[in-house]
């Protein structure tokens, strides 16, 4: 007769399966806690490469409103484009910087336009002879328009903050803000447009376009001052 096979080896019992499942849950709840904090460590630091996560960009904004609208009557004759390089610091008294502190090196890249009003020229801005062959116009002298930063040529090349400015900009509505950097850079640039001769330049191609413009009705001669 043939003797039936048995397995003889010992079932595991509840307890067993209890501890198992327990030993299992400890490592799942290790390993959630670990990459949590590696999650934090890399947003807390600045360094993707701990980001565990990763992170999408998703433009949620909403559509553009309408505030104001401007009649402009100004001739833009001239406009030239600045880089200034930003390096902002704020410490803080009795305090080391590794502490409480910020320093942003910020390359800021933006544009300021000359222009002349000529909305405002009054009845004796332009005078014509009697054989509408010669024309006289007195102009305003050039002025710059605000700055405007490029934000697509504009970056930070670093940013250094203490430990307690870390730590309020995890509870901060705008954290990080570079708002002081902007206002910085926008002023920079604005008094290098001053220094130049943007405005000089600007003149001059205004002279040159009413010229060209005056002669092409008929005058012959042309004259343009700045008062």
């Amino acid at each position: 007769m043939r003797e039936e096979e048995t397995d003889n080896r010992p079932a595991p019992d509840r307890r067993s399966r209890q501890r198992l499942r327990g030993r299992w849950r400890v490592v799942a709840g290790v390993l959630l806690v670990l990459a949590v904090a590696l999650m934090l460590i890399g947003q807390f630091l600045r360094l993707p490469g701990l980001d565990v996560f990763g992170t999408e960009a998703r433009d949620r904004s909403g559509p553009a409103v309408l505030k104001s609208v401007q009649d402009l009557s100004r001739y833009e004759g001239a406009a030239g484009t600045y880089q200034v390089v930003v390096d902002l610091e704020h410490d803080a008294r009795f305090l080391p910087d590794a502490i409480r502190g910020t320093r942003t090196l910020y390359v800021a890249t933006g544009g300021v336009a000359a222009y002349v009003d000529l909305g405002g020229l009054g009845d004796g801005a332009v005078t014509v002879d009697a054989d509408r062959t010669e024309a006289t116009l007195r102009l305003p002298h050039a002025r710059l328009a605000d700055p405007a930063l490029d934000p697509e040529k504009s970056y930070a090349v670093s940013k250094q903050r203490g430990l307690l400015d870390r730590l309020g900009d995890l509870f901060s509505d705008n954290p990080a803000s570079e708002q002081a950097v902007h206002v910085l850079a926008a002023r920079r640039i604005g008094e290098a447009a001053r220094a130049s001769d943007l405005t000089s330049r600007a003149e001059r191609n205004t002279a040159a376009m009413l010229r060209e413009l005056l002669r092409g009705l008929g005058f012959e001669r042309v004259t343009v001052t700045f008062v």
